[in-house]
């Protein structure tokens, strides 16, 4: 027996719900197209996990965008991991996109700007790393990429400095400048856009200082980018 299935607009099953972030200060929405995270791009977040910042150029992983979830959520622990980890990241939102995109240029490409958590689920990355496979599951898990508002560029210029943390309940986990980043985001956009061509509704997750480290199960997490705004989470007991 078929079972009947109702369509919308000529598809064959209801499309899903278009990712979007909000743009602060106003009813409007920025759609999500794709998710970029640069790893390692603080020089003491690269030592801490033991690679030497000097030696390599910027490298990627993605997200779904579907892994957004917005400020003040309150999350349940992820499933198969008991070594979840927060890493506080500036996340570039794109409007216009482009491939072999110069570094003089980059900035134009640019919306604005939010704050997001790069939640991994640490076990599950150690173990792909041991194995020679791939860090998806570790990384692009349902709700791994907690998100603020965005604030337009054109209301708070291009950060390049300014204070970055991350307090769980209170404590203070992870504390850096945005002077520290070893690509700034010219840099780290030009070099992507030879890799793939960007796309408007692009996010960049520009890499997170040194201090990750583990979140249990009934933690607040508040996070803070001088200029960008500020983030709060919680993971249910």
């Amino acid at each position: 027996m078929q079972r009947a299935v109702e369509t919308v607009a000529g598809y064959v099953i209801p499309p899903p719900a278009a990712a979007t972030v909000p743009v602060e200060d106003t009813d409007e929405v920025f759609p999500v197209c794709r998710i970029f995270c640069v790893g390692r791009n603080y020089a003491e977040h690269a030592m801490e996990m033991g690679h030497d910042p000097d030696r390599e150029p910027p490298f990627f992983f993605t997200k779904p965008a579907g892994a957004v979830v917005p400020d003040g959520s309150t999350l349940p622990f992820p499933p198969a991991t008991e070594e979840l980890h927060h890493e506080i990241e500036l996340v570039v939102a794109l409007e216009r996109g482009g491939a072999d995109i110069s570094p003089q240029d980059a900035l134009d490409h640019v919306y604005g700007y939010t704050i997001g958590l790069d939640m991994t689920r640490r076990d599950l990355q150690a173990q792909a790393k041991k194995m020679g496979r791939p860090w998806d599951m570790a990384k692009g898990f349902d709700r791994s990429a907690p998100m603020s508002a965005i604030r337009p560029a054109a209301a708070i210029g291009h950060p390049e400095r300014g204070a970055i943390w991350l307090r769980i309940n209170g404590e203070t986990r992870q504390e850096g400048d945005l002077a520290q980043q070893i690509w700034k985001v010219s840099e780290t956009i030009a070099y992507l856009s030879t890799l793939v061509e960007l796309q408007p509704g692009d996010l960049i997750m520009t890499g997170t200082p040194a201090g990750v480290g583990s979140v249990q199960r009934g933690d607040g997490l508040e996070g803070h980018i001088d200029g960008v705004g500020d983030l709060t989470v919680t993971y249910r007991a």
